[in-house]
């Protein structure tokens, strides 16, 4: 059997059911949940060919560590398709819009990330192999699902694939708070890759350095700076927002 992967929570324990209910190795529930929620998942399951087994919450925990489950826990084959970088940049459009990540290691924070760049419609999010959050079970669930329809592409040096991107024709905008161009100022032509640093420490300085423009988020308040996963959110919402105010 290949080397499975816990997801756990209704939303990423759903998205796979619908997405890839044929990569799920095992179903766990508890059988005290009796909410319409749970109903709705283990029918879910009964119309995906896929058997709910009763297990009690300590098995349930023990199965995802210290990640809150809900009382839901699918063991899951890992993908066999993996998306390239390469694949990527050959479907590029003119308004593919990518996510870079660099050094985002709260698994909570990633998660949140991956799930704001599938709703922003985000084509692929690539990050360093090393100095980064694994897609582990806490940050799966922090996901909510996002990463069953998101590729996330994990590569061994971030400058480079950076290098890569840009010749591709990619312009790369990274976000910096000391930057004087705001945000709401900044060009924004596509296809475009938005690249954001981890909360405190910002991006580091090859991948500042290989940015087209630098542009920071204005705050109004004393706080200092934003989470980034909010950060994230502003930057690519902003850039589909005006992106729909031109003609394509």
């Amino acid at each position: 059997m290949s080397q499975s992967k816990a997801l756990a929570g209704f939303h990423a324990v759903t998205a796979r059911l619908r997405n890839a209910a044929d990569t799920i190795q095992a179903l766990y529930y508890d059988p005290t949940r009796r909410d319409a929620r749970m109903q709705q998942l283990l029918a879910r399951a009964q119309q995906a060919g896929v058997r709910p087994i009763s297990a009690d919450a300590a098995r349930l925990q023990g199965l995802v560590g210290q990640t809150r489950h809900q009382g839901v826990v699918a063991l899951c084959a890992e993908s066999t398709r993996v998306l390239s970088l390469e694949e990527v940049l050959d479907q590029l459009e003119a308004r593919t819009l990518l996510l870079l990540l660099d050094g985002i290691t709260d698994p909570r924070n990633l998660g949140a990330c991956l799930r704001t760049a599938e709703a922003a419609g985000v084509s692929a999010v690539v990050l360093p192999r090393d100095r980064s959050a694994s897609l582990s079970s806490e940050a799966l669930k922090a996901a909510s699902g996002a990463v069953e329809s998101l590729p996330v592409l994990p590569v061994v040096n971030l400058a480079r694939a950076m290098d890569q991107i840009k010749q591709a024709g990619v312009w790369i905008a990274g976000a910096d708070h000391a930057a004087p161009l705001s945000v709401y100022g900044l060009d924004l032509p596509g296809p475009l890759a938005w690249a954001l640093g981890a909360e405190g420490h910002g991006l580091r300085r090859l991948t500042r350095e290989r940015c087209d423009q630098l542009a920071s988020i204005p705050l109004a308040g004393q706080t200092e700076s934003l989470n980034v996963s909010v950060a994230t959110g502003i930057c690519l919402f902003e850039t589909r927002r005006r992106w729909a105010a031109v003609a394509p």
